[in-house]
């Protein structure tokens, strides 16, 4: 549990008027509250202040960014939350999926809340609709299970065999249930049998690959959840140790070393949260500002891991990759 935040020093820190004699106005404060490491999500946070300077609000000048981050403790989340809360801060964005849009809900219904990937907020709860969210939350769905079709689909090119599709999924996500049923579905869809295996701890996720080694698996699927997300270089150094191709959601993965992946832009979504954190810094109500949904999708395909698992990727499938990592 990790606090950071600016810190204003001398007389502005201490109220006292400045040497011309006029009180400088405070700056609006905003509340990041995080489930994930800092560490995790630098790439993320530089799009959310991009993001929140196309609306005019730079960090440390025109606003202030009080950080808190739970590290992948989602325990920690609801004290956090308080502890922003008690700054009164003029706008919470929550960062990390549902689990940190909900404690951010459950903290205060008058401090507006964006939140930055949300699976499904209408399903989890979250607000009334995406078009008219009606409460003090919105932010950017990415609506993550409606491509679990896809991604299968892709995967059964790169890798096509009859054997079984391990499928990973948090069992501390809220949304397991309906991500399980999601996948299963999409396993039926191309004829592959999927078994689904529960992973919310290390030790959890050593016993999810031994499981699949012994059942012969023949391929992987990565549920989207902030902490698989946060364990993708030890999730595709298993999925090496175990020669099991694997398709995730986000390129981060394909980066560290997975197969291939195909969603939305994780950076965009948190660029989208920033330009929406600065609309409601300027007056707007999040009652009525419509949650945003993901514009830009990518496959990304790791040619160097498809060479180490002998696989062979036609020059069809790579002209649809929008990035080829060799």
């Amino acid at each position: 549990m990790k606090r950071r935040g600016v810190l204003l020093g001398g007389a502005a820190a201490a109220g006292l008027p400045s040497a011309a004699g006029a009180q400088k106005p405070a700056l609006p404060v905003i509340g990041f509250l995080s489930l994930l490491p800092e560490a995790s999500l630098r790439e993320q946070l530089a799009a959310f202040q991009a993001g929140l300077e196309e609306a005019g609000f730079v960090d440390g000048r025109t606003v202030i960014i009080e950080y808190r981050w739970a590290d992948g403790d989602s325990t920690t989340l609801p004290l956090l939350a308080a502890e922003l809360v008690r700054l009164q801060p003029a706008l919470l964005v929550a960062a990390g999926g549902n689990i940190s849009a909900g404690a951010a809900k459950a903290a205060t219904a008058t401090i507006p809340v964006v939140f930055t990937a949300v699976r499904d907020p209408v399903q989890d709860g979250l607000v009334a609709s995406l078009n008219r969210p009606g409460g003090n939350l919105t932010g950017v769905a990415i609506l993550a299970e409606e491509l679990d079709a896809k991604r299968l689909e892709l995967l059964h090119e790169l890798a096509p065999s009859t054997g079984l599709i391990g499928a990973l999924v948090n069992p501390r996500n809220p949304s397991v249930a309906v991500q399980q049923s999601n996948l299963q579905a999409a396993g039926r869809a191309i004829g592959r049998t999927l078994q689904v295996l529960r992973a919310g701890t290390v030790e959890e996720l050593e016993a999810a690959f031994s499981t699949l080694a012994t059942q012969n698996a023949t391929g992987l699927v990565v549920a989207s959840d902030p902490w698989l997300t946060s364990q993708r270089q030890r999730i595709v150094e298993l999925a090496a140790r175990h020669r099991l191709p694997g398709i995730y959601q986000w390129r981060q993965f394909a980066d560290a070393g997975g197969l291939a992946s195909y969603g939305p832009s994780f950076a965009e979504a948190y660029r989208q949260s920033g330009v929406l954190a600065g609309r409601v810094l300027r007056g707007e109500n999040p009652a009525t500002l419509p949650v945003l949904q993901p514009t830009k999708f990518e496959l990304v395909i790791n040619l160097k891991t498809a060479k180490t698992l002998g696989l062979l990727i036609t020059a069809l499938f790579m002209a649809r990759a929008d990035e080829v990592i060799e």
